[in-house]
C-alpha cells in the first residue's frame, strides 16, 4: 500500500469536508446572516439565518460526519486496507 498517496488523500478529504463545515457555520451563520434572513423557513416563519446558526450548522456537521465514514471506508478498500500499516 502507498501510504504516502493513502494520507495525502485522507488529508484532502479532511480539509475539505472542515472547509465546507466552515463556510456553513460561519458564513451562513454569521456573515450571510443578514441576507439568509429575508427567508423565513416555510411553515414556521423561522428566518433561515436564524435557524443555520442555531440548528443548521449542526445538522450539516453531522451529515459530514457521515460523509466522512463513508468516503474513508472506500478509501480504505482503494488502498486495501487503513493507513495504520
Amino acid at each position: 500500500m502507498n501510504t504516502d498517496r493513502y494520507w495525502a488523500a485522507n488529508v484532502r478529504l479532511v480539509l475539505v469536508l472542515l472547509a465546507i463545515w466552515f463556510a456553513v457555520s460561519y458564513g451562513a451563520g454569521i456573515l450571510f446572516v443578514d441576507v439568509l434572513d429575508r427567508v423565513t423557513l416555510p411553515g414556521t416563519g423561522v428566518p433561515l439565518g436564524f435557524w443555520f446558526a442555531q440548528q443548521g450548522s449542526i445538522y450539516v456537521f453531522v451529515v459530514l460526519i457521515f460523509v466522512y465514514v463513508v468516503r474513508m471506508n472506500r478509501l480504505d478498500r482503494a488502498f486495501g486496507g487503513g493507513g495504520a500499516e
